[in-house]
């Protein structure tokens, strides 16, 4: 089976994200369901939101605050899975909670093992 790294964006304010505490309380058991439909196949591995403030680390200096694209869209989470279909994977984005916000995606990405 191959893990696939699944990063969701979504827009943010300037000092924070745009979700308010009611839409996340509101919106917590419709990720619960959602992920825990994957860990009940087994094929969940991690996942976690993030907080917002961040450091951006560049070979010359480092930035205070998160990376944005230009439209202020942010990765605010993140959740790796394993399936034997990149398909599988996709239908599942589809239904990720997170689409519901403007602006929002889920980019999906496979990982290669790296020797350690």
């Amino acid at each position: 089976m191959t893990e696939y790294l699944l990063l969701f964006r979504n827009a943010s304010a300037p000092e924070g994200y745009l979700a308010t505490t009611q839409d996340m309380a509101e919106d917590m058991p419709r990720w619960q369901a959602w992920i825990g439909n994957m860990a009940i196949q087994g094929k969940l591995v991690s996942t976690a939101p993030m907080v917002y403030d961040a450091t951006v680390v560049k070979a010359d200096e480092n930035e205070s605050g998160p990376y944005k694209a230009p439209n202020s869209v942010l990765v605010s989470g993140y959740l790796i899975a394993k399936s034997d279909t990149p398909e599988e994977v996709a239908e599942w984005a589809k239904s990720c909670p997170i689409l519901k916000y403007p602006e929002s995606s889920v980019e999906i990405r496979a990982l290669i093992p790296f020797p350690i």
